[in-house]
């Protein structure tokens, strides 16, 4: 067959550049800080591996630290604060310290609101500050409250509610959404820190003795019984008949429950916060909180029904505080049982979209 003239050569030397292709274009290893897919993909379509970021990337830049000149600003607008409050303040202290067994919680409040703060602390550093213009109106709104319940309507109740709003408002607009979030809890829970005004406990008073009675007087029936006793209950006042004596209890308004609902509901939110991770938990302890104070409470005037028995000074003075005080031992216990059970009934993944953060 006839050739055509360097024909053969032609072809050899197609070949040899064909084959000097694949030779001049090795797949070389991965270097190190490449990804070895990005390589590999650009070496099969004949090209030079590109450089590729480092791996593993580096974390986010953490927020910028706090100027001397901002912490200026925070220091004034502190100082600003305590003055335009410090009469309220100044205020619940008095009813406090007058009354240790009923508000005495108030000291308390605000260092489980300083732990919250501590414990969301790396979420709060590194959140992005920014002033949030729409938080100036519940600024406003709590300064105008406060002022129209001083000098308006005096109401120590609702001055200390426009309080803990001004101060919600001015962490919105100084800092932002992002960091309000994680200081959302802190600065709602303060409320337990303020007294319930007058007017409120007295309605709320009279309707608690007449539960508490009833409950004891069907508790120490049973009990009675067992162990030989009447009771009977006329309004408010218990009597009770054992040995030949008669004891008159009457439950008054510290035995209400008042101050049991208070010191519980306070009991179950600091649980609720610092225990459950998820926000049905929360509100399902919270939920349970006034149940169980006003249990706890027609127990301890039927456990004080019992005591008189023996001895009627142990239904008065520091005995009857002792033992009220020592029913928030099991309400503890109950709360934690509660969210032990919350726990193990329910698992959810920690990506849930009910966990709070």
């Amino acid at each position: 067959r006839a050739e055509q003239p360097g024909g053969g050569a032609s072809r050899r030397g197609g070949v040899q550049r064909r084959q000097s292709c694949y030779i001049d274009t090795p797949r070389r290893s991965p270097a190190a800080g490449t990804d070895p897919t990005t390589v590999t993909s650009v070496a099969s379509q004949g090209q030079m591996p590109s450089q590729t970021p480092a791996w593993p990337p580096t974390a986010e830049p953490a927020a910028p630290r706090l100027s001397t000149a901002h912490w200026v600003l925070v220091g004034v607008t502190a100082a600003a604060f305590l003055a335009l409050f410090y009469r309220w303040i100044w205020q619940q202290h008095q009813f406090s310290s007058s009354s240790v067994e009923d508000w005495g919680h108030a000291y308390i409040v605000p260092l489980i609101s300083m732990y919250l703060v501590k414990r969301e602390w790396p979420r709060i550093a590194s959140a992005a500050r920014f002033a949030f213009w729409p938080g100036l109106c519940p600024l406003l709104l709590g300064i105008m409250c406060y002022l129209f319940f001083v000098v308006g309507v005096p109401n120590h109740m609702l001055q200390g509610l426009a309080l803990i709003l001004t101060l919600a408002g001015l962490v919105l607009l100084t800092l932002g959404p992002l960091v309000f979030r994680p200081l959302f809890i802190p600065i709602a829970f303060l409320i337990f820190a303020v007294t319930i005004s007058e007017q409120v406990m007295i309605k709320i008073t009279f309707q608690l003795q007449v539960l508490a009675a009833r409950g004891a007087e069907l508790l120490l029936k049973v009990v009675g019984f067992l162990f030989d006793f009447l009771i009977e209950r006329d309004g408010n006042t218990l009597t009770v008949f054992a040995d030949g004596k008669v004891i008159p209890l009457n439950v008054a308004e510290a035995c209400s429950g008042m101050r049991m609902v208070i010191a519980f509901v306070a009991l179950a939110a600091t649980v609720a916060v610092l225990s459950c991770r998820f926000w049905w938990q929360r509100i399902a302890l919270l939920g349970l909180a006034v149940p169980v104070a006003l249990f706890m409470n027609i127990l301890r005037v039927a456990i004080l029904g019992l005591a008189s028995i023996h001895d009627q000074d142990l239904a008065a003075g520091d005995a009857h505080m002792l033992i009220g005080t020592l029913l928030l031992i099991p309400g503890l216990g109950l709360f934690l049982g509660v969210v032990w059970a919350l726990n193990k009934l329910v698992e959810e993944p920690a990506t849930a979209g009910g966990k709070i953060a």
